[in-house]
């Protein structure tokens, strides 16, 4: 079976339209060329759903765009300034080993290692992995590790280590493969040498299984590294590897979500081939029955496919938006979509998306009743194009069941099915086990509806089982609808109720989709049978008036001139009436207007919200960091003002993180629950001091919410002077009280009152205390509230600030 695929790979890689100008990729450095083949090679391995290798996929994906192949696996030593080393890779790009072996006899040092690590990846690389292959690249890397060690230069001896570790996972000793990466990881962690660091922990995350729960841990590492450093554009072919670990795990919403995240990075990093990334975010929106998004990005991707002159890939996006029409009920549309990816296919400038297209274009035609036809249509043009391989005969078997079904031919729609089953059964993997499970489903709502309990009960566990071992949740239309009629039938009636509830719930857009379209359907059949009525009406009012003139011409002039008027009134009158409908018209299509922006308005809204309360979760987040650093700090400092300064900063900086946490958290991301806050804020002082029972606190704080513009320098001040009670009111751990107030003493004005009960503020102290860090402090925050400051000496230290609530929010309101 491998032989088949590589000959259909080497088939269509012969076509010439995929000689086409490399004009997409004029303006791309080395980085951006990576990428593309990176992405590109994803979009292949993923559309052929494991019908290639991965290697196949890089070399397909090389060949289209004309780029080296090599350019793929070299980085690690590529070197633009030997000449040597540039002939070397360009002999092996064509494949003339003989005149490589000649370049590699002459040189030595650095330059043959980086030939012997270029000839090992070339081997490696080739599509099939036979025994031969891998023998040739392991002499080759043992070699460039022989001579890495003799010169002692670590650079070398990492690259070859890793080169050794990607030979070990393709000859399928994982253990050693880790082994190797490992080393090179430790190695690197000891020099702390960044760069090195992110690029071996890349190749030991890409080795790893797809489920291996330490792939996703080191891919996070690898991708905090490389932004760290700059390096876009191999953080976002790491932060995809993540994705696709959410996609195969059966985690559409996580997966999607970072396929979004991935697209901002690209556009972002200045890459223009954003159509792969879209496509394939219109595919995931479509299998969660968001077809308003799933056709926004179908046609974007044709678009950026489109601008950039990049048709290589057609025949898939054109699929993807025929799908896209297709579940929205657009038969007409899905049709003249899916005939053009057809026409793409069989041009040859394809990725073998069109056999796809033809069974949907089939599924299309059954949709509209046109089973029979469907059949015959099938018949003569597999008469012509055999499936080509299993995964593109398992779909074409499931078509031509359901057309089956829906004729009433029961025994040709199970022999396709079993012929279905029988494909799933050998091709079953990661990549397919989606198509799978939904054609599985198919097969047990068949035999559910027809009675056959038993066949229906098996596929079903066969469904349930598969989802297990990859891992995935789930649950389809089909699916729940065919384990309600099962448990019905056993009399299990609870339970089909549960399910048909699923049933009902997974269902509801499409019912309400079909029921707009429907409701659609009938007011146009409606308005068109009122214009009918009216037309006749008018054409009966015509021939009467007609039949009046007739008569008319018999009377006298009088009666002549009266029938005018008559006439010219009913014009009058009637293009009067043609006037308001036109406004009535204009009206409705200016309120249909008015209530689209709106609904934009709200969404916009709903972004802005979502927005501000992530820059709040990441201040309090970058703030926290700082109060860790400055923790860090002090450990080591061993004198105390020092250690003082940095405690107070804690305190300030936790007071405004506190804040941001407040914001993050509340429906209401504008302003602060003051009495919250400063109960909270009071909370962390008092174990920061660790005060017990010796000082008490007492808060009275009225109703009262403020903007964060008004709640940070209020917060700060708070600190400031509790901070300073608890320092200096109470020495030699005497008991005391220390009340925060805050209360109205006029419209929109609020005073502060913090006091304690301690030993009062010394007036006698130096002028360098009175100026001290914190009373400034005070008083710049107090100017910033544009309050008025006092602070007392009466039985204790009264500080006091009366300010005005700009921002104040009534909560009776």
């Amino acid at each position: 079976m491998k032989q088949l695929y590589c000959l259909c790979l080497l088939i269509a890689m012969s076509f010439p339209s995929f000689a086409q100008a490399p004009s997409s990729t004029a303006n791309y450095n080395l980085a951006k060329k990576r990428l593309l083949i990176q992405l590109c090679s994803s979009f292949l391995y993923a559309t052929y759903q494991g019908k290639i290798d991965e290697d196949s996929a890089t070399v397909l994906a090389a060949k289209i765009y004309k780029l080296p192949l090599l350019l793929n696996y070299d980085e690690g030593f590529y070197d633009a300034s030997d000449k040597a080393f540039l002939d070397g890779s360009a002999l092996l790009e064509k494949g003339n080993i003989t005149a490589f072996n000649k370049i590699l006899v002459k040189t030595q040092g650095t330059t043959k290692i980086k030939l012997l690590l270029q000839r090992g990846n070339f081997y490696l690389s080739k599509p099939g992995g036979k025994p031969e292959y891998l023998q040739n690249a392991l002499y080759n890397i043992k070699e460039a590790l022989k001579i890495s060690n003799e010169l002692k230069i670590q650079k070398w001896q990492h690259q070859s280590m890793m080169l050794l570790g990607k030979y070990y996972a393709k000859a399928r000793n994982l253990d050693e493969s880790k082994n190797c990466f490992i080393k090179v990881v430790n190695e690197c962690r000891k020099q702390n040498d960044q760069k090195a660091l992110a690029d071996a922990l890349a190749n030991q995350a890409q080795f790893l299984p797809v489920f291996d729960p330490q792939k996703e841990i080191i891919l996070n590492e690898v991708i905090k590294l490389y932004n760290t450093l700059g390096l876009q554009e191999k953080m976002i072919v790491n932060y995809l590897k993540i994705v696709v670990i959410h996609y195969y795990s059966g985690n559409l919403k996580v997966a999607l979500k970072g396929f979004y995240q991935s697209l901002y990075y690209q556009r972002k990093a200045g890459f223009k081939h954003i159509h792969f990334t879209e496509a394939t975010i219109s595919y995931i929106e479509l299998l969660q029955n968001n077809t308003k998004s799933a056709l926004y990005y179908a046609l974007k991707s044709i678009k950026t496919m489109e601008a950039i002159n990049d048709y290589n890939f057609a025949d898939d996006f054109y699929l993807r938006l025929g799908n896209v029409y297709l579940a929205l009920g657009h038969f007409e549309e899905a049709k003249a979509t899916y005939e053009k990816s057809f026409e793409e296919g069989e041009k040859g400038s394809n990725t073998g998306g069109w056999y796809k297209s033809f069974v949907s274009l089939v599924a299309a035609m059954s949709s509209k009743g046109k089973d029979q036809e469907a059949i015959d249509y099938i018949n003569s043009v597999t008469a012509k194009y055999p499936p080509p391989n299993l995964f593109d005969k398992m779909i074409l078997a499931n078509t031509k069941a359901l057309c089956y079904d829906k004729l009433n031919n029961f025994a040709m729609a199970e022999k396709n099915y079993k012929e279905m089953d029988k494909c799933a059964q050998q091709i079953l993997a990661p990549e397919t086990v989606i198509d799978i499970l939904n054609l599985y489903s198919n097969m047990t709502a068949f035999y559910a509806y027809r009675y056959r309990v038993k066949e229906a009960t098996f596929y079903a566990d066969k469904v349930a089982s598969i989802a297990q071992l990859y891992k995935h949740n789930f649950t389809s239309e089909r699916l729940e609808s065919s384990l309600s009629k099962i448990d019905s039938i056993n009399g299990n009636y609870l339970s089909a109720l549960k399910h048909h509830q699923v049933y009902k719930k997974l269902n509801d857009k499409l019912v309400n989709f079909s029921k707009n379209k429907e409701i659609e359907e009938l007011k146009i059949r409606y308005e068109t049978q009122n214009k009918e009525k009216e037309i006749k009406l008018l054409n009966n009012q015509s021939e009467l008036q007609k039949s009046e003139l007739r008569k008319s011409q018999l009377l006298n002039y009088l009666a002549i001139g009266s029938s005018v008027l008559f006439i010219i009134t009913i014009a009058l009158l009637y293009n009067r009436y043609r006037l308001k409908q036109r406004n009535h018209a204009k009206l409705e299509q200016k309120e249909r207007e008015i209530h689209k922006k709106n609904i934009n308005l709200k969404h916009l809204l709903d972004e802005k919200e979502w927005l501000l309360k992530e820059i709040h979760h990441r201040v309090k987040n970058n703030l926290q960091t700082v109060i860790s650093l400055l923790n860090s700090q002090s450990a080591y400092l061993d004198n105390d003002m020092a250690l003082s300064a940095i405690k107070n900063s804690q305190h300030r900086i936790h007071s405004m993180s506190l804040i941001h946490q407040k914001l993050y958290n509340s429906e209401n991301i504008s302003t602060i629950n003051m009495p919250n806050y400063i109960k909270e804020l009071v909370e962390y002082l008092k174990e920061s001091f660790n005060t017990g029972q010796r000082i008490r606190f007492e808060i009275n704080v009225a109703p009262l919410e403020l903007d964060v513009a008004q709640a940070v320098p209020l917060g700060l001040i708070l600190n400031e002077a509790i901070t300073n009670s608890i320092k200096y009111a109470f020495p030699d751990d005497r008991t005391g009280m220390i009340h925060v107030t805050v209360e109205k003493v006029k419209d929109s004005y609020y005073l502060l009152t913090i006091s304690d009960n301690g030993i009062g503020y010394n007036t006698n102290v130096s002028s360098e205390r009175k100026n001290s860090f914190g009373m400034s402090l005070i008083k710049g925050l107090s100017d910033d509230l544009e309050g008025k400051l006092s602070i007392e000496n009466q039985n204790g230290t009264i500080i006091k600030i009366e300010f005005l609530a700009e921002f104040l929010i009534d909560k009776n309101r």
